[in-house]
Order: structure tokens, then C-alpha cells, then sequence
């Protein structure tokens, strides 16, 4: 990522446009000089934060204190903050849906039709029925390389983003003694072009309560609100899981700075669930799993900057319909991210043995995905997924989380699913692909090779986990020898549950693209140290 310092973008931007600085992601009341302040002005108490950012497109989201609509300005700016003069100036002034209650007060906005390889300085405000503009926040993003191999102003196609997940689990929440969510702070120090929230974005299943005792006796004393203190079950409990994650301080500052790419694992809805389960937990009211998804999934659409798929609204969308979760977000001629929905069309969880193809991403999508990636012409091609491929990750004593059944043979099972995707990979001759994932807890790398492997039909790719970034750690897994997995490296907390105090052992993930396009991974801790890196050059 080219750079830029927060205070000069800001600085540049706001004098050009007349306005006081703030520090982004906070929220400043703001008026025209000479004009009465207007009683209970709206305010922005979840930030602001923009996600699915292409070459000439992306969403802008943010939440009031009550009804308004959402404007949101943007003006192109150089690395010091002043404005692009001449040809590459850029400004536009655009004006999202209304926020109600039917949506808890979201908004969002699709822009549209902006300038590749720009940095924006970003404000967003809402109006209220009177036309007064309530408290505004500022923020920054830039726009991917054009494809044509550099971007406009002639800008370099390096970028770089990180990705994790794992928020608020385990009872961990927001700890004001140690700073908040501090992992948060490691990657926005990174300054990345985007990142990538690979699920378990809430622990909608994981109460939060004031005092935790850790091992050695200290006490973690959490931020409470109401929703948090049980398992969520009511559409406003979901809502208040997403409104507590974002009275995080480090969280508000990297979304506003960062563009998401939003996924959804489990704990968006109850620990390891699939469609159709009924729960045995005795802390639900509500067992039907079907209810408490649907509630969960449009509380997580509400509070995500996610595009529909094809990274566009329909005309005349508000960004709330019903959408498919699993879509491809363009990155320039260098990347291609592909994010998968390894939830919504999941078989059940069984000891994985079947000898018949089961899903865990349902037939749609695995031909969508064989489709999409391989015609893609970008150097990279990013799969993010939401569970591991070659890791074993038990739902109790015999069934399986996801698709390794501890039999190192012949797939069987949701393995087949994915050997099917590999091996059409192979057929059609696609190159550089990477999985990325979260979900386990720790960190590591995986090198797959059919020369190790029981089913061969694939070329060899790379697997990186890293995770969780607020929650506890566990780990390290056992690898299923199906796809001939090679643990290269890992780092996984000193006992169970180990809590983000120390941030030794949290964990998120952390790729450069240069111009050449080596792809550089490295794994770091919450604390941003490095731990691990790789280049892996393109072929």
C-alpha cells in the first residue's frame, strides 16, 4: 500500500472542503456557521465503514440514532490529502435509503462509476426529515488497480490487505483496560487496502459478562450491554451482537479506513450449526435453527457493507433484499477474491464417511465457484473460506465441523464436494490459487500436494489460517491426509481458551502484493509482531 498518514489525507481533504479535522471513525456534530444547532441531531454511534471495494465500485454503510438518510462525500486525493487537480479531480456528493427501524437504522450507498487506483477522503452524515445534517464522520479507501495495468495517474498495482476473524467469542469482549480489541489496531497499523473478515464476525451464541477470572487469577472485566448478556434469539439480540462489536474504538478506526469483505461462519447464528438441526442447548427458547438463522443472517446483512453479487445494487435496491453471501470481489489484474458461504448450503454434520457426495457448499455454488475462478485472468486467485480445508474440526466425539472425517483415504463424504473443485481447477488449468480461512483458532500454513495425497487429481496450493482476533485461542488441529496437507508452520495459544490480554497469542494474517506480483503472506500476532512469512512467486 502506498504511503499515507491519516493526519495528511484528512488535513488535505478537509481544508480543501472547509471543514474541522477529526479522527476517523469518530463522529464530530457539524453545521453551517450562523445556523442554530439543531436539538437531537443525529448521531453516528456504530461509525462508518465501506466494504466489497472493486476498481470502480463499493459500499458505503453507516448507522444513525434514528431515522435519516445517509449522504456520503467523497473527493480523490493524493497521498499528502490534497485534492487530484486536473483530470484526475473527483468529487460527488451521493445519498443513500432511508434508515428506519426495519433496518436498526442502517444505511448503505453503492457507488458507482469511481476512478480505479484512487484514494478518497470520505465523510458521511445522515439528514433527518428537516434536511439538518446530523454529526459527521470521516474516513478513507482506495479503489483497486484498473485492469489495465496501472491506474489512473499512472499509480502502482501494489496493494495489500489482512484478513482474521473471530470476534468477541469465548465471553471475551471489550476490555477498556488494555485498550479494547487491540488486534484490531495491529492490522490497522498495517494500513491495508482492505481486509478480509473470514466469519464468526459475532458470537451471537456466547454470552458476555462483566468479570471473567483468567487462570492466573487476574480478572477481565468486559463492556456489557443488554443483548450480549445471553444467547441471542430475538432479531434485536443479533442486532445488539453487530452495535456492541462496534463500540470498539480499534474496530470503528479500521472500518473506516479499510474496506471490508464480510463473511458468516457459525457463531452469527449458534456453534457449529447446519440447516434443519434443532438444538439440544438448553439455554434457547427457540430451537428451530432455520428461525434463529434467518434472523441472524438479516442482522448480519444489515450491519455488513456487503454488494450483491457481481459487486453492484440492482436499480432501485437499498442494499437489505435477501442476497447471496458467496460472490466475487474484483481487486485489479493482480487479484481476484472469491468468498464462500460454507453455511447456508450445508449437508448436516456426520462423521463425514458417506459414500456419496454431501455438501458443504451445495451444488450452486461449487459450480459456481469452478466457473468464476477459472476464468479469471487476475495473477491471484484468493479463496476465502470460512472453515479449513484438510483440518479435522469435531462437533462432539463423532461427527465432523467441516469436511475432514479422520480417514486419510479416498474422499468420502463433503470431501467429495471440494475434490471435485480441485481437480476441475486442475482440468482447466488455473494457477496461483490460495485458501485463506479463520475459524480454529490459531495460525498456520498448509502446503497441499497430491504427491502426499489419496486423492490426486488437483495441483498443489497453499492453505493460511489466521485467527481469532479477539477470542480465545486453541489448537493446533490434526490435519486429514485426503488432499496431502504439509503443516509448514503454526502457532497456537500456551493452554485452551488462552484470553487477548498479553495478544501473543490472537493471531491474523497479513498479504503484500508488489509490483512484480509476489504474493508475501505472513502471519503475525495481535500485537503485530511477525511470525511467519512466505513469497510465493506467480507461475
Amino acid at each position: 500500500m502506498t504511503a499515507f498518514t491519516r493526519r495528511t489525507i484528512l488535513k488535505g481533504a478537509l481544508a480543501a472542503a472547509g471543514a474541522a479535522a477529526v479522527v476517523p471513525g469518530t463522529a464530530q456534530a457539524a453545521r453551517p456557521a450562523g445556523v442554530a444547532l439543531v436539538r437531537n441531531r443525529l448521531l453516528l454511534p456504530s461509525g462508518i465503514a465501506t466494504g466489497d471495494v472493486t476498481a470502480d465500485s463499493g459500499v458505503l454503510w453507516s448507522r444513525a440514532s434514528g431515522p435519516g438518510r445517509l449522504v456520503a462525500s467523497l473527493l480523490a486525493v493524493a497521498d499528502d490529502g490534497s485534492p487530484l487537480r486536473g483530470g484526475r479531480a473527483f468529487q460527488r456528493v451521493l445519498r443513500g435509503s432511508a434508515a428506519s427501524e426495519a433496518t436498526d437504522f442502517t444505511a448503505k450507498i453503492n457507488a458507482r462509476y469511481l476512478p480505479a487506483g484512487t484514494r478518497f477522503a470520505l465523510t458521511m452524515h445522515f439528514e433527518d426529515a428537516e434536511g439538518n445534517a446530523g454529526e459527521t464522520a470521516e474516513g478513507s479507501f482506495r479503489t483497486a488497480p484498473g485492469r489495465g495495468g496501472v491506474s489512473k495517474g499512472d499509480s502502482p498495482r501494489r496493494q495489500s490487505f489482512v484478513w482474521s476473524g473471530d470476534t468477541a467469542g469465548q465471553g471475551w469482549g471489550i476490555n477498556e483496560e488494555i485498550g479494547g480489541m487491540r488486534g484490531y489496531a495491529a492490522m490497522h497499523a498495517t494500513r491495508p487496502d482492505f481486509f478480509i473478515h473470514s466469519g464468526d464476525t459475532i458470537y451471537a451464541d456466547g454470552p458476555i459478562t462483566a468479570q471473567v477470572t483468567e487462570p492466573d487469577g487476574k480478572i477481565w472485566r468486559n463492556l456489557v450491554t443488554e443483548e450480549v448478556s445471553k444467547v441471542a434469539e430475538t432479531l434485536n439480540e443479533f442486532r445488539g451482537r453487530h452495535r456492541y462489536n462496534l463500540m470498539d474504538r480499534n474496530v470503528r478506526a479500521l472500518y473506516a479506513e479499510a474496506p471490508v469483505i464480510a463473511q458468516w461462519d457459525d457463531h452469527e447464528t449458534h456453534n457449529n450449526w447446519y440447516p434443519g438441526q434443532l438444538l439440544s442447548d438448553d439455554r434457547y427458547n427457540e430451537r428451530r435453527v432455520d428461525v434463529l438463522a434467518a434472523r441472524g443472517r438479516q442482522a448480519w446483512q444489515e450491519y455488513q457493507p456487503i454488494a450483491e453479487p457481481g459487486g453492484r445494487f440492482r436499480d432501485g435496491s437499498t442494499g437489505f433484499e435477501p442476497a447471496r453471501i458467496y460472490r466475487k470481489i474484483s481487486r485489479g489484474p493482480q487479484l481476484d477474491i472469491f468468498c464462500l458461504d460454507m453455511r447456508t448450503f450445508k449437508d448436516a454434520n456426520t462423521d463425514g464417511k458417506e459414500t456419496r457426495l454431501t455438501h458443504i457448499l451445495g451444488q450452486e455454488q461449487a459450480e459456481w465457484l469452478i466457473k468464476e475462478v477459472s476464468r479469471s485472468k487476475a495473477t491471484w486467485k484468493v479463496i476465502a473460506a470460512d472453515l479449513p480445508l484438510g483440518l479435522i474440526v469435531p462437533d462432539g466425539p463423532v461427527n465432523q465441523e467441516s469436511l475432514s472425517n479422520r480417514d486419510d483415504g479416498a474422499p468420502l463424504g463433503k470431501e467429495l464436494e471440494i475434490a471435485g473443485v480441485l481437480s476441475a481447477f486442475k482440468r482447466h488449468r488455473v494457477k496461483n490459487v490460495v485458501w485463506l480461512t479463520a475459524d480454529v483458532h490459531y495460525c498456520a500454513a498448509h502446503r497441499y500436494s497430491p504427491e502426499r495425497a489419496a486423492f490426486r487429481d488437483f495441483d498443489p496450493f497453499w492453505e493460511f489460517v489466521a485467527g481469532p482476533i479477539n477470542a480465545g485461542s486453541f489448537g493446533p488441529g490434526t490435519l486429514d491426509g485426503t488432499f496431502g496437507p504439509e503443516r509448514e508452520f503454526f502457532k497456537a495459544g500456551s493452554y485452551a481458551n488462552e484470553s487477548p490480554r498479553s495478544g501473543e497469542s490472537q493471531y491474523f494474517g497479513h498479504v503484500d502484493l508488489g509490483d512484480d506480483d509476489v504474493f508475501t503472506v505472513s502471519l503475525r500476532n495481535a500485537n503485530g509482531t511477525v511470525l511467519w512469512s512466505k513469497e510465493l512467486l506467480p507461475e
